[in-house]
């Protein structure tokens, strides 16, 4: 089993790290200009578009987890048609917001806060970005649909094109050009298109091995939409609660000034490398642990379960061990912007202690989307952010980013807290399995 987990997170695990690498070189692209007003432009603009866009990370969430339990029946019909309808969903919501861009990018940057020079500079790459929209949530559909159908090399390659695609043009349209933050957004538009064209060769491919055919009649009526709205209406409010934690600890941040805001904009960078790395677990875990639900096979899903936590957890400890020997050296490459880096190395604390903190909520997610327990994951979030995130954040107020920083790693500690009690819920109540 172990093997079986490593196999399937691995990929995962190296395409995810890509992620947040890039937002470290972006980051560090842009933190060594002259004026800090593009590093918070960028950490700015891209909070608002991963709030955008990771509000419909659903679509990739749900659909690996259906599209793993129609791989656990063998039922290669409902393989096609959930992948054709997600697609749909995808496009359709991708070119809603081009149509919506004005009023969403006005009344997100304007709840942002940011100072005037910054917040004009993140306009203009807002202003670029929202042409991504359909190509970033289809990207999602399709890492969900690979990973569901136990194929992790396939995101690997796409993220990893990506990646270096956007790595490339970065460096080119920023410090060849001297475009600024709009450099950055161009690269990453450039890129997630990129990232289609490969994604739909990959596809194409791999669906010549899978029998079956779209249902008729699936992608026209509404109600053959059922199974697909029920688990991803949860995933979303979960999801946007979630995000609305991240925006709501930016905006106050940019509320303390744009040393303090670019500074956890670094430290967020951090946090995004420790969550896509255990992420490589989780997906390994939605993967399997949805087959074997599928399959109705008890005992190799929680010998799944198991060996997917025990990974996580080694996982974790390597990674506070990373922050904790290299955490200050990494800020330095980051940004030699003297004010900001003093600021960032007062609080690299709490990235040490996250990962073994966070790594259980990673885990848990990755067993319940695999089961499509979407119910359950909104449960835990409601808590999270309106439970312990925004009242700590309240009565600390007066400690500023110390109070924000203590009520976001106190968040992460009581989400873990509640998924460990639902999971008990389940095991006692025989929900996965009869009891």
């Amino acid at each position: 089993m172990h093997q079986r987990v490593w196999a399937l997170a691995w990929p995962m695990l190296l395409s995810n790290i890509t992620v947040p690498l890039l937002g470290l070189v972006d980051s560090a692209v842009v933190g060594h200009l002259d004026d800090p007003k593009h590093l918070g432009a960028v950490a700015i603009g891209a909070t608002l578009f991963t709030t955008i866009y990771w509000a419909f990370g659903f679509l990739r969430m749900g659909t690996t987890g259906l599209i793993a339990q129609a791989v656990g029946r063998q039922d290669g019909n409902a393989n096609r048609t959930f992948l054709a309808q997600a697609t749909l969903i995808a496009l359709g919501l991708g070119s809603l917001m081009w149509l919506a861009q004005i009023p969403i990018l006005t009344l997100g940057l304007e709840w942002m806060g940011a100072d005037s020079d910054v917040h004009e500079t993140a306009r203009s790459y807002a202003d670029i970005r929202i042409y991504g929209a359909p190509a970033a949530l289809f990207n999602y559909v399709l890492v969900g649909w690979f990973v569901g159908n136990q194929d992790t090399r396939s995101p690997l390659i796409i993220m990893t094109v990506v990646n270096l695609t956007n790595l490339v043009l970065d460096l080119l349209f920023v410090l060849g050009f001297g475009w600024g933050a709009e450099g950055v957004a161009s690269a990453t538009l450039i890129a997630e298109y990129t990232g289609v064209a490969l994604g739909l060769l990959l596809m194409k491919r791999h669906l010549k091995v899978i029998d079956g055919s779209i249902l008729p009649n699936s992608l026209r009526q509404l109600s053959a939409y059922r199974a697909i709205f029920t688990v991803n209406k949860y995933l979303f409010v979960r999801t946007a609660s979630l995000l609305f934690m991240f925006a709501f600890f930016t905006s106050q941040g940019a509320r303390l000034g744009t040393d303090i805001l670019s500074a956890n904009a670094l430290l967020l960078n951090f946090l995004m490398l420790i969550s896509h790395a255990l992420d490589g677990f989780a997906h390994a875990a939605e993967a399997i642990c949805g087959r074997y639900a599928g399959a109705k096979d008890r005992y190799n899903f929680y010998r799944a379960m198991k060996s997917s936590a025990l990974w996580s957890l080694l996982f974790a400890l390597g990674l506070t061990l990373t922050f904790m020997l290299g955490g200050h050296s990494i800020l330095s490459l980051m940004t030699d912007i003297e004010s900001v880096l003093d600021v960032a190395q007062d609080y690299l604390i709490f990235i040490w202690v996250l990962p073994l903190i966070a790594v259980w909520s990673y885990f848990q997610d990755g067993v319940l989307v695999g089961t499509t327990q979407s119910k359950a994951m909104l449960q835990i979030m409601v808590v999270t952010v309106f439970g312990t995130f925004l009242p700590l954040w309240w009565l600390t107020q007066d400690l500023g980013n110390t109070g924000l920083w203590l009520s976001f790693t106190a968040a992460f500690l009581v989400r873990a807290l509640m998924g460990f009690w639902i999971f008990h819920r389940y095991n006692q109540r025989g929900v996965w399995f009869k009891a």
